[in-house]
């Protein structure tokens, strides 16, 4: 039984097991590029990332004919911004499923995701930015009874 303490100055002696933070580790494929996936509304977007000029193409296009609005393109490029590798890396998109504003939405994440994959020290910056976060919501479903989701028919005394 010497394992039972018998005075107060031997519990400060005493160390709990702090657990560690997991430590991420860079994940490339054979071709020098991080691979992840995306998600936003209906739409699924995966993006591959490789050193190079800063070239990003969305569905074999290139992003300022693909995403002719400049909001999404600056939507886009936010975790890049964030994370100070705005021309550093080239960005390949396969985007399918949604509107423009989700695919924009996923293409954001995916970048995200794939920053985190090729350099795992970026981590704390984007998750600070929230751009690791998927945004989980989605079209609510049409119910019968009523116009829309939610909206009711429209009321008639006559």
């Amino acid at each position: 039984m010497s394992d039972t303490m018998q005075s107060l100055d031997q519990l400060g002696a005493l160390k709990t097991a702090q657990p560690e933070a997991p430590k991420y580790v860079k994940k490339i494929d054979k071709q020098g590029r991080a691979y992840a996936t995306g998600k936003r509304k209906d739409a699924v977007a995966r993006v591959w990332i490789k050193p190079g000029a800063g070239k990003i193409t969305v569905n074999a296009r290139e992003v300022a004919t693909y995403f002719a609005r400049p909001v999404l393109r600056m939507l886009i490029q936010q975790p890049l911004v964030a994370s100070s590798r705005v021309d550093q890396y080239d960005i390949i998109c396969t985007v399918a499923g949604g509107g423009l504003s989700g695919q924009a939405g996923a293409v954001r994440h995916g970048i995200s995701k794939a920053l985190t994959n090729f350099e795992p020290d970026l981590r704390g910056v984007l998750k600070k930015g929230g751009f690791l976060t998927r945004d989980s919501r989605v079209v609510e479903r049409k119910k019968y009874g009523k116009a829309k989701a939610r909206r009711s028919f429209q009321f008639s005394k006559r």
